[in-house]
């Protein structure tokens, strides 16, 4: 009996005017395919990093601290399963932002210390990385933006009545967001300044290969 009254129930309200049950599948996918872009900018930007990492290595072999932290960074991310059901998951989803926030760091760090090597500046091949990596940030900024609309259009008609009882009688329930208070920190693509002076001459000139 139990049954039955369920699935009258949800017969009832997909028939209801209005029941939201279109919406919430486009939504649903959209929310796919806008995550599916966030992770694909996030390993364009995890691809860039051992290109980085040996390039700075050439100029500032004895800055192990640092190259080890983006070494370490990435492979954080690279342990981690992601995948559509992250998506309804918000202890996976928080554990991905806190490991794409401490990459977006330990880099961030990285190119603060690159401002001590003017040879490694003049570097080709690592003007045209940070260059690539400025641009892969931009991407996970409008990529991820899009993900925030798409969730928050979707969590509303969850939430909202009649399509409330519809994601109910489906098993429907609001999706994790980026959260605000790592928005800021996520959000904050690493310093690219190709004409600034270097911060300290002496330690430049001690730290260029000959």
């Amino acid at each position: 009996m139990r049954k039955l009254w369920l699935f009258l129930s949800v017969l009832l309200v997909l028939i209801l005017p209005g029941c939201g049950y279109n919406t919430l599948q486009s939504s649903d996918e959209q929310i796919k395919a806008s995550w599916s872009e966030v992770v694909n900018q996030y390993q364009r930007r995890a691809d860039l990093v051992p290109n980085l990492i040996n390039t700075v290595k050439g100029y500032a072999a004895h800055e192990k601290d640092v190259l080890l932290e983006v070494t370490n960074a990435r492979a954080k991310l690279g342990s981690m399963q992601v995948s559509p059901e992250t998506l309804n998951n918000p202890e996976a989803f928080a554990k991905f932002q806190s490991a794409q926030g401490g990459l977006s760091g330990a880099l961030s760090k990285m190119l603060m210390v690159s401002e001590n090597y003017p040879q490694l500046k003049a570097d080709a091949s690592f003007r045209d990385l940070q260059a690539q990596l400025e641009g892969t940030e931009n991407r996970i900024t409008v990529a991820r933006n899009r993900y925030i609309q798409s969730v928050l259009t979707y969590n509303v008609t969850v939430r909202s009545f009649p399509s409330n009882l519809t994601a109910m009688a489906l098993r429907y329930k609001a999706k994790p967001n980026f959260a605000v208070e790592n928005e800021k920190e996520i959000a904050k693509p690493p310093i690219v300044d190709f004409d600034s002076a270097p911060a300290k001459t002496t330690a430049a000139s001690s730290g260029a290969p000959s």
